[in-house]
């Protein structure tokens, strides 16, 4: 990541056209995914270009989820944690390869002590992940405050493996370099945390730990449907010690807002050369895993392109941020649900912005007359603008840019000119219009009926029509 970087634009117009699609997608698969809540943001173009939220917040009082809605973004803090560390060590008060216990001196004489702190930072100390009984997770207990924390950091079998032996995730690793800043800092971690980064950004959807005066502004967390017919409300807790860890709420907007900060040229947080090393990735996360993580921070390929960012999952809420530095863009997509598919939401957003940029510009004139969602007994079709060029597309699908079908426009007809030898290829489908212009019916390019989904309904039994 070079000091300074000319930002790629993205074509407005096109931008436009894949976040419109993105946000009816998301409004169904809320639905159809069976998330209480989805709230979502997207920056690019130097700002927040989308914005939005679907389903409920709390789905015993039928409360609409909104935009400003709180979520514990969980191990989102581990990012703040890092810039809190990356400040210091430009401050000259830590140094990355400094011991825990020049800094935490009740571990001295510990093998926990004897890591350093870039170690923790890329959870390649071997340290435990939870500890031996970590039951807060599922609230059976308290979090631990800074004597539990500081007690399971003492015990041996803490230190699972050696340092540096590959990467393992640690929850009590980042509880660490919590108490590292503390002590470099002279100040509270979440002191340090607010005034550092959040105040200084101007962020207020944004903020270390469980605020009480603002619980009303939370959305609730639900339990999975894996184990149960129906979601039962999980309540939100402090994660006291552990806030470094995962402690942090947030709303996508003001998170992707943050994300910002660690694009190139960007001085508000760090120099260029401390973002550098934290997105630079040190390890694999797994064997044959895409994802590899650097200092705070994971690094995702997608297509073609490295996406850095974290995940985040709290008792009730999973989250997740990526961010394309070379173009400038960020989305976040947050749940809470604790089986949320924040992560497919997200990528999602992402692969149908390459999908609209992945060719020059088409002329999208008189395409908007097909565009909407059409249903037979078989399910959904979509149809969407991206890129000026048209496109069928599977809501239903975990990618909605996997072979897509492309379509040209031949009077009242799509023909299909791509996309899998099961779609159709080269077939057509018929567009019925009204006298209004507004669409009656499809015919599909196999042969099937479509109407637009507000006007579809199933009978009480399917049967043959004599």
């Amino acid at each position: 990541m070079p000091d300074a970087v000319a930002a790629p634009s993205l074509n407005a117009q096109t931008l436009q056209e894949a976040l419109a699609y993105y946000d009816r997608w998301l409004a169904f698969n809320q639905r159809y995914q069976r998330v209480p809540g989805i709230q979502t943001a997207v920056y690019a173009d130097d700002g927040v270009a989308f914005s939005a939220a679907y389903g409920l917040a709390d789905v015993e009082n039928a409360v609409p989820l909104t935009e400003q809605h709180l979520f514990r973004i969980a191990s989102h803090s581990k990012t703040f944690t890092a810039v809190a560390i990356f400040q210091l060590v430009e401050q000259g008060r830590v140094r990355l390869d400094d011991t825990a216990a020049q800094h935490v001196t009740e571990l001295v004489g510990t093998p926990l002590g004897e890591r350093t702190v870039r170690e923790l930072l890329a959870h390649s100390g071997g340290v435990t992940r939870d500890s031996g009984e970590a039951d807060w997770w599922q609230l059976a207990t308290n979090f631990p405050d800074r004597d539990q924390l500081l007690a399971v950091l003492r015990e041996s079998r803490s230190a699972v493996l050696p340092e540096n032996d590959r990467f393992k995730y640690s929850n009590i690793g980042y509880g660490l370099l919590g108490l590292i800043v503390e002590s470099a800092a002279g100040t509270s971690y979440n002191a340090f945390v607010q005034t550092g980064i959040v105040d200084k950004l101007g962020l207020t959807g944004l903020g270390p730990e469980l605020d009480p005066a603002r619980l009303g502004e939370y959305s609730g967390g639900y339990s999975a449907l894996s184990y149960a017919e129906t979601r039962v409300p999980i309540e939100h807790v402090d994660t006291r010690a552990l806030a470094a860890a995962t402690g942090f709420f947030g709303n996508a907007r003001d998170l992707v807002t943050y994300f910002s900060a660690h694009l190139p040229g960007d001085d508000r947080l760090l120099s260029d050369r401390s973002k550098r090393e934290m997105q630079h990735p040190l390890w694999k996360t797994a064997k044959d895993d895409g994802t590899r993580y650097g200092l705070g921070l994971q690094v995702t390929k997608i297509g073609d392109r490295d996406y850095f960012g974290h995940a985040g999952g709290y008792p009730g809420h999973i989250t997740k941020t990526f961010v394309d530095g070379s173009r400038r863009l960020a989305v976040s997509v947050l749940t809470n649900a604790i089986d949320g598919p924040a992560a497919q939401l997200a990528e999602a957003g992402l692969k149908l912005i390459d999908l609209a940029t992945s060719k020059d510009r088409g002329d999208a004139t008189g395409l908007d007359r097909f565009v909407g969602r059409y249903a037979n007994l078989w399910g959904v079709t979509d149809f969407a603008v991206l890129g000026g060029r048209l496109y069928t597309i599977d809501p239903t699908a975990t990618d909605p840019a996997n072979e897509p079908q492309p379509l040209e426009v031949d009077g009242d007809a799509l023909r299909v000119t791509g996309g899998s030898g099961y779609g159709s290829y080269g077939e057509s489908y018929g567009f019925t219009f009204g006298p209004d212009g507004t669409v009656e019916s499809v015919r599909g390019s196999s042969g099937l009926l479509m109407h637009p989904v507000d006007r579809f309904a199933l009978p009480e039994r399917v049967t043959v029509k004599e």
